[in-house]
């Protein structure tokens, strides 16, 4: 995610060199040509691509309105699920410790317990996160795991899922041991159906694109109008002030691929851009946090933002 109010020029040509290179080295040829030719045919009445430019603004407008929708749900998303996580982790601690009183508590078995299912809790929210980035660190996980789940883990496909499958097998191997008793299992079967849920509105945005047309129609839009804006341009200016075209027609050309690259960048926020949410920060921060919760002096540093970004 970004957070400096100001870009560096470099980072944004890195995204837009080729269509900014291809606006002026078709500008400059168009003016060569009017100029060292007489090729006056060259000249395109501009009103026709000011038309075609008003139209091509409100297009990429409601592309970048759709685009950055999902960016705000994806955000949402994972908003909740740090709340999710530490309410889980709550309710988890402070079940098991309102039967401490309880006839045949054991206070080694339900401290490990809670460690265990908040560690589990810290290895879902990994999980998820490299499950989206499609990354395959998975020994991130290992030290949050027991041994057998681990491995069973580095066999299944959706390692999250598993995660969850796990949690609601352990919720009720503490029930029929008595470390949890009541109604202590709806609540937290309450949090795991929400962490599902969170997962799979992860993976619709993840795996349902915008739809295709508009990226499609919207790109060709864009470079169909920058090759025709030096046309249009050269009858604006006076004959012995035409070179202008070429940096008017690179600078109007450069601001409609740069609204276009907004669009396409913030459609995808699981991709591990700077442009993304900033899923490693916020799984820092549920670690951090939930490992407060359990007791621990020691936590892990919290993630801050590298040259203006947080990824």
């Amino acid at each position: 995610m970004i957070l400096k109010r100001n870009f560096q020029p470099a980072k944004i040509l890195s995204y837009v060199w080729r269509e900014l290179l291809y606006s002026s080295a078709l500008a400059a040829l168009v003016v060569s040509l009017y100029l060292v030719f007489g090729w006056e045919v060259l000249q395109v009445p501009f009103t026709p691509i000011g038309i075609l430019g008003s139209a091509l603004a409100i297009f990429v407008a409601f592309r970048n309105n759709s685009s950055y929708g999902r960016w705000w749900e994806a955000r949402t998303i994972w908003g909740g699920l740090v709340n999710y996580s530490r309410i889980f982790a709550r309710l988890t601690i402070t079940f098991v410790e309102a039967h401490r009183q309880s006839p045949g508590f054991d206070p080694v078995k339900a401290a490990a317990f809670q460690r265990e299912m908040v560690y589990r809790q810290i290895a879902f929210v990994h999980g998820l996160r490299l499950h989206l980035r499609g990354q395959q660190h998975w020994s991130e996980l290992e030290a949050f795991l027991p041994e057998e789940e681990f491995g069973r883990l580095l066999n299944g496909h959706n390692k999250p899922n598993l995660l969850l499958q796990f949690h609601g097998k352990r919720i009720y191997d503490a029930m029929a041991d008595g470390t949890l008793q009541g109604f202590d299992s709806f609540q937290l079967e309450g949090c795991l159906a929400q962490f599902a849920n969170f997962q799979g509105a992860c993976e619709r945005i993840k795996n349902t694109p915008l739809p295709r047309q508009y990226d499609f129609f919207t790109r060709s839009f864009v470079w169909l109008f920058a090759t025709l804006l030096p046309f249009g341009l050269l009858g604006v200016f006076p004959a012995d002030l035409c070179w202008l075209t070429v940096p008017l027609s690179t600078l109007i050309a450069l601001v409609f691929t740069i609204m276009e690259k907004t669009g396409a960048l913030n459609e995808d926020p699981f991709e591990n851009r700077i442009t993304d949410i900033p899923l490693s920060a916020l799984c820092n921060t549920i670690e951090r946090d939930l490992r407060e919760q359990l007791g621990e002096p020691e936590l892990p540093p919290k993630m801050v933002p590298v040259d203006g970004y947080l990824y």
